[in-house]
């Protein structure tokens, strides 16, 4: 984190405030990263806890009050609410501003945001790989991006400087960032994010439908693998229908190669071949001491 104290931007403007909204607002505030927070969320609960939590400086029932000004607007908000924010906040929108998200998804991220805003603005789209199953402002926590990496998308012919002012923000907050073409990064995003959620609100989708008394000792019994799919699958469920859905094309991709994988598998223990499965679960071993030695376990 850098030593530097003097404030990145003097307004910043976060359009939602959940789990990486209010974790956001957490750390500009304590590492003095803009002079002002202005925080808008749609629901009117939702703000009145922002502000009973001190997330913020002012606090706004509508998107175009906390991007008035802003000289950074991080749209924290569902995919799916993308378009009428940006909708919404592109004419207040002065020149030279940057405009920023924390979407799971990029190239639907740029498709959404860029055709409302005015000559001048700088898109810089982002996503900081974190988070937890919790959500909510009250989910927040300002550590939350330390040693995680954030992955930037910006379009070819994005202004520099602006790019080298998200970015620097992003290290500020503890992050590692780096720089990716919004499609590739869609793709990556799909086998090592999007698929593993589809697979693990599947299982847990599969023990709900399980008879009553063996559902019972599944729950009593989910020490191993289950309670970790289980962790997954508590992620917020308009995010992930978000995602699917905006993301579509990669991640059907990376589910058909991974259902053939596994009718390999299943052909394999049907006919009791051991050879094969150890082979697999060999490989795979190698693949979990590359995270270790990331850093990312």
């Amino acid at each position: 984190m850098a030593g530097d104290n003097t404030p990145l931007f003097q307004r910043v403007a976060l359009l939602g405030i959940g789990l990486i909204g209010s974790s956001l607002a957490l750390v500009i505030r304590r590492d003095n990263l803009a002079g002002h927070v202005a925080v808008y969320t749609r629901s009117a609960e939702t703000l009145e806890r922002a502000e009973e939590l001190n997330l913020g400086d002012s606090y706004h029932a509508s998107p175009a009050g906390a991007a008035a000004d802003a000289d950074l607007v991080i749209f924290c908000a569902p995919l799916g609410a993308n378009a009428a924010l940006a909708e919404a906040v592109g004419p207040v929108l002065a020149a030279g501003a940057c405009v920023s998200d924390v979407g799971s998804c990029k190239r639907a991220v740029i498709d959404d945001i860029k055709p409302h805003l005015p000559d001048g603005v700088h898109l810089v789209p982002a996503h900081p790989v974190a988070g937890t199953e919790h959500s909510g402002p009250d989910a927040g926590f300002a550590e939350l991006f330390e040693g995680r990496w954030c992955i930037l998308t910006p379009e070819p012919g994005t202004d520099r400087g602006a790019v080298d002012r998200v970015a620097d923000f992003w290290r500020r907050t503890g992050s590692d960032v780096e720089i990716m073409d919004a499609d590739h990064h869609d793709q990556v995003l799909a086998i090592t994010s999007h698929l593993p959620h589809l697979i693990a609100y599947t299982i847990v989708d599969t023990a709900t439908e399980l008879e009553r008394d063996l559902q019972k000792e599944v729950v009593k019994f989910s020490a191993g693998g289950f309670r970790d799919f289980t962790r997954i699958a508590a992620s917020d469920p308009t995010m992930w229908r978000d995602v699917f859905l905006n993301n579509r094309e990669a991640v059907l991709d990376i589910l058909g190669r991974f259902t053939e994988d596994l009718t390999t598998l299943r052909r394999a223990i049907r006919r009791g071949d051991g050879e094969a499965l150890q082979e697999a679960f060999t490989r795979t071993r190698a693949i979990r001491r590359g995270v270790i030695d990331a850093k990312q376990a």
